[in-house]
């Protein structure tokens, strides 16, 4: 290695003192550099804040569709070891089913995984939250993170019903985090600092994207990606019933469909231009499409869709506040 970056010093420079190195590239020296550089960057971040998890234990307070698939994504992706994961449920058939699919143990009681936790997620119904969390009040304390996904509860709702100073962080999940595909909105409350961000973070980016937002936001957020697979599902069932009245098999118009639909959101996602430009450039005029988007603006569709969103967010609000 130090025989080519010898050989490669007594090359000629090139104006500005630039050397050149034959067949093009850096000098081997240079590439060493870089990878030193780089090295010494991941070292300078502290271990804890690569891995928040590692040497955490965590209780998931309910094992409904959610909270399997977010204990599904951290010990798939090695986040954390089944050992450290303890599940609650007030059904025995479901803890059976946790236990036997992940290898992670189990209680009927709240309390008992509490105070063994350091990590608490509330992966219960909204209309059971207040009853959990005074359950649970009198073994939560200040050092243990609460990170709740029931939508309509704020983190001052929870500080509140556990009467401490305790770090809570709210997260607005979608369903196609059972796929891992999800897109999550996250906030913190009044006592959570940067790492129990970071923690709730990593555990949401097992299973999808996350977007910090201020709390106010997240009525927007359950709006738009918390209720928005029901919008694309119905569009879905709509197109597809459309191909069966022009004749199409169910069958045959469920494929077509379902791979468009795929085809266009990985446009959007891998081309990087703008849904506009990407309509715009599939409309010919005086073409099929064209037809088709003029009818969708005479019926005002764009307006009804925007519209029907901010009708979420309105009783999104309304759920909150109980």
């Amino acid at each position: 290695m130090k025989q080519n970056d010898e050989k490669w010093l007594k090359k000629e420079r090139r104006k500005g003192g630039e050397r050149r190195r034959p067949g093009g590239g850096r000098p081997p020296f240079v590439e060493r550099r870089k990878r030193e550089r780089r090295k010494s960057l991941y070292n300078m971040v502290p271990e804890e804040k690569r891995n928040l998890w590692r040497e955490k234990r965590v209780a998931f307070i309910g094992c409904g569709n959610m909270g399997s698939a977010l204990i599904s994504g951290i010990l798939g992706s090695g986040l954390i070891s089944k050992d450290k994961v303890l599940v609650t449920d007030i059904r025995p058939k479901r803890l059976e089913y946790i236990r036997k699919k992940e290898g992670v143990s189990t209680t009927e009681n709240n309390r008992e995984a509490v105070e063994k936790c350091d990590i608490i997620v509330l992966a219960v119904k909204p209309q059971v939250m207040e009853r959990v969390l005074s359950e649970i009040k009198d073994v939560v304390t200040g050092d243990k993170l609460i990170i709740s996904i029931a939508a309509g509860i704020t983190t001052g709702f929870i500080e509140k019903v556990l009467e401490k100073e305790v770090p809570v962080v709210r997260v607005m999940p979608n369903t196609p985090a059972l796929v891992k595909t999800g897109a999550s909105g996250l906030c913190p409350g009044k006592y959570a600092g940067e790492e129990e961000e970071t923690v709730a973070e990593q555990m949401m980016s097992r299973v999808g994207i996350v977007v910090k937002v201020p709390e106010e936001m997240l009525d927007a957020v359950t709006a738009l990606s918390g209720s928005g697979p029901a919008y694309i599902f119905y569009i879905i069932e709509s197109l597809i019933e459309a191909g069966m009245e022009m004749g199409l098999s169910e069958d045959d118009a469920r494929k077509l469909v379902n791979q468009t639909v795929l085809g266009a959101v990985n446009m959007v996602m891998e081309t990087g231009e703008s849904p506009q430009v990407l309509r715009h450039k599939v409309t010919s005029p005086g073409g099929t499409t064209e037809a088709a988007l003029k009818y969708l603006e005479e019926k005002g569709f764009q307006k009804i869709l925007i519209a029907a969103v901010k009708e979420a967010a309105i009783r999104s609000k309304e759920l909150s506040k109980g």
